[in-house]
C-alpha cells in the first residue's frame, strides 16, 4: 500500500499539470484553483510519507530485464523531498499574485506543476537510472518556464540552458553506463575515477559548477517564481542531489577518497565558491546578483559532499536545506520590488524600505542569514562546513587510497584543498556581506544625494506575496535556533553501500 502512495505523490502533480495545460489560458481562477489544490495535496502526501518513515518501493515502466523506473524512499530522499514539499506551496501562493493577469497562465502553471512531480521523482528515485530519467524530464518541463516571457532574451536563455543540459546529460549517461557495466560494484582504479568525473561535470551543469554555470544568471529573465524555486532551489539543488547520489551511493566513497577525481572535483567546487561570490559583488542587476550568489552557495554544498567525510556530508546537507529557504526569500523580495515598482537594479533601491518595510525587513533577514550571522540558519550550516573542512585539514580525516607515493601525494593535496576550502568559506562570507547587505543598506539608509522621486507611488505587494515572505523569514530564524536538532536528523543519513544503476537504494 505504501508503495502506491509513493507513486501517487509523483504522478499526482504531473497529472494536475497536464490538466491545467488543457485549460483556456484566460481561465485564471480555475487554473489557480486546480493548481493550488493539486500542490497542497501533493505536499501533504509527501510529508505523510516522510514523517511515517515509509520504506516501501514500486517499479513501473519496465524496459528490459531489471531495467525499469523504480521508486523508493530512503533518508536522503526524504530530506530532499521535505525541502521541495515545503517550498512549493509557498511559491504557488506567491505566484498567484505575481503572475496575476499574465498571458498563457495555463502554460505557466501547467509546466510549473509538472516540474513539482518530476522533482519528487528525483527525490524518490530507487536507482540511478530512474534518477537520470526524471532528471532529464526536469530539463524538459522547465525550459518552457524560462521561455515564458517570450522575449528574445528569454529564448536565448532557454536555448543556452537546453544546450548545456543536453551536453551534461550525455556525460552523465556515459558515467551511468559505466556503473551499469559493473552493476554498481566498480573497481577503485583510474578508469573508475575518470568516469566519475564525467558524471560529476554532467550533473554539475544544473549544480552550476564553473565553467558550466553561465546558464543560471541568464535564466533570471524568467518570472520570479521560476527563478526563486526552480533556479534557486529545485532545479539546481537537484543537480547537487544527483552528485550526492553519484558520489556516495553510486561510485562509493572508498573508490574516490584521496583520488585524482576527488582532487579535481574539490578544486572546481572551491573555485566556484569564490568565483560566484566575486561575480555577485560586481553584478548590479539584483536578480542576476542573487543568481551568482546561488552559484557560489551550490558549491558550498558540493564542497561538503566532496570532502567524503561524515562531517562534510552533514554540513553539505544542512546548507542544502537552509540555503533553499534563504535564497527563495531573497528572490521573493527582489520579485516583490520588481512587481510593484519595476525596479530591478541595485542602484535603484535607495529609500525603498520606507515604502516597503515588510519586504525589506524580510530581505534583511535573508541577507543576514546568507552572510552567516547567528542565530539565522545560514550561520549554522556554514559553521558546520567550516568545522568539517578544518577537521579534514588539521586531523587528516581523509584516509589513503593505498600506501604508495602517488597515494600519499593525492592525500596531501586533498588535505591542502580542505584548508583552502576553509579559507575560501571565510573569504566568501565577507563577499556575501558586501553583495547582500549593500542592497538592504541602500533601501534603509539612502545617500543624501540619492534620487528619491517616485517613491510615493510605490507600496507593499499584496498579502499573497507578503505571507510567504514573512513565513520564510520566520522559518530561517527558527531553523537556525533548531540547527542542532536538524543536524541530528541529518546525521542519520549515512549511505554505506554502493548503488547500482538497476538495483534499489539501500535503506536508511
Amino acid at each position: 500500500m505504501a508503495s502506491g502512495w509513493i507513486l501517487a505523490a509523483v504522478l499526482l502533480p504531473i497529472a494536475v499539470g497536464i490538466i491545467v495545460l488543457q485549460l483556456h489560458e484566460k481561465a485564471e481562477r480555475l487554473i489557480l484553483g486546480i493548481t493550488g489544490a493539486g500542490t497542497v495535496l501533493t505536499s501533504l502526501l509527501a510529508w505523510i510519507l516522510i514523517l511515517r518513515g515509509t520504506t516501501g518501493s514500486v517499479s513501473f515502466l519496465h524496459f528490459t530485464g531489471s531495467l525499469s523506473l523504480h521508486l523508493q524512499i530512503d533518508g536522503a530522499g526524504r530530506f530532499f523531498a521535505g525541502i521541495v514539499a515545503t517550498l512549493w506551496p509557498l511559491t504557488v501562493l506567491y505566484a498567484s499574485s505575481y503572475m496575476q493577469g499574465d498571458e498563457r497562465l495555463n502554460r505557466f502553471y501547467g509546466f510549473f506543476t509538472i516540474a513539482y512531480g518530476v522533482t519528487l521523482g528525483i527525490a524518490f528515485s530507487g536507482n540511478l537510472f530512474t534518477l537520470y530519467c526524471f532528471y532529464e524530464m526536469l530539463t524538459l518541463s522547465t525550459i518552457p518556464l524560462v521561455m515564458h516571457p517570450m522575449t528574445r532574451e528569454a529564448d536565448q536563455a532557454a536555448l543556452t540552458y537546453f544546450e548545456l543540459s543536453l551536453g551534461g546529460a550525455a556525460l552523465a549517461f556515459v558515467s551511468m553506463m559505466y556503473l551499469m557495466m559493473h552493476d554498481g560494484a566498480v573497481p577503485g582504479n583510474a578508469t573508475t575515477q575518470l568516469f566519475y568525473l564525467l558524471g560529476f561535470f554532467g550533473f554539475g551543469v544544473k549544480a552550476a559548477v564553473f565553467p558550466l554555470h553561465f546558464w543560471l544568471p541568464r535564466a533570471s529573465v524568467a518570472p520570479t517564481p521560476v527563478t526563486a524555486l526552480l533556479h534557486a532551489a529545485a532545479v539546481v539543488t537537484a543537480g547537487v542531489f544527483a552528485i550526492l547520489r553519484l558520489t556516495w551511493y553510486g561510485y562509493g566513497v572508498e573508490n574516490l577518497r584521496n583520488s585524482f577525481a576527488q582532487v579535481i572535483a574539490l578544486g572546481f567546487a572551491i573555485f566556484t565558491v569564490l568565483y560566484g561570490a566575486v561575480k555577485a559583488v560586481r553584478e548590479r542587476h539584483w536578480k542576476r546578483r542573487l543568481a551568482y550568489s546561488t552559484i557560489a552557495n551550490l558549491s558550498y554544498m558540493l564542497f561538503g559532499i566532496l570532502l567524503l567525510t561524515e562531517e562534510g556530508l552533514t554540513g553539505g546537507l544542512l546548507h542544502m536545506a537552509f540555503h533553499s529557504g534563504i535564497k527563495i526569500l531573497a528572490f521573493f523580495a527582489a520579485g516583490a520590488v520588481l512587481h510593484v515598482s519595476a525596479r530591478e537594479y541595485v542602484t535603484e533601491m535607495d529609500g525603498l524600505a520606507r515604502r516597503m518595510p515588510v519586504t525589506f525587513a524580510c530581505y534583511t533577514a535573508a541577507a543576514l542569514a546568507l552572510t552567516g550571522i547567528p542565530p539565522f540558519a545560514g550561520f549554522f550550516s556554514k559553521w558546520n562546513l567550516l568545522t568539517a573542512a578544518t577537521a579534514a585539514f588539521t586531523t587528516g580525516t581523509t584516509s589513503r587510497v593505498a600506501e604508495t607515493a602517488a597515494g600519499d601525494v593525492l592525500s596531501s593535496v586533498v588535505t591542502i584543498e580542505a584548508g583552502i576550502g576553509a579559507l575560501t568559506i571565510l573569504a566568501a562570507a565577507l563577499l556575501t556581506a558586501i553583495y547582500s547587505m549593500s542592497v538592504a543598506i541602500r533601501a534603509l539608509f539612502p545617500d543624501r544625494d540619492a534620487d528619491l522621486s517616485g517613491l510615493d507611488q510605490i507600496h507593499e505587494a499584496d498579502f499573497r506575496m507578503l505571507i510567504p515572505l514573512v513565513m520564510l523569514a520566520v522559518g530561517i530564524l527558527v531553523t537556525g535556533l533548531l540547527g542542532g536538532q536538524i543536524r541530528t536528523v541529518i546525521e542519520t543519513i549515512r549511505p554505506d553501500t554502493a548503488l547500482s544503476v538497476l538495483n534499489s537504494l539501500p535503506k536508511g
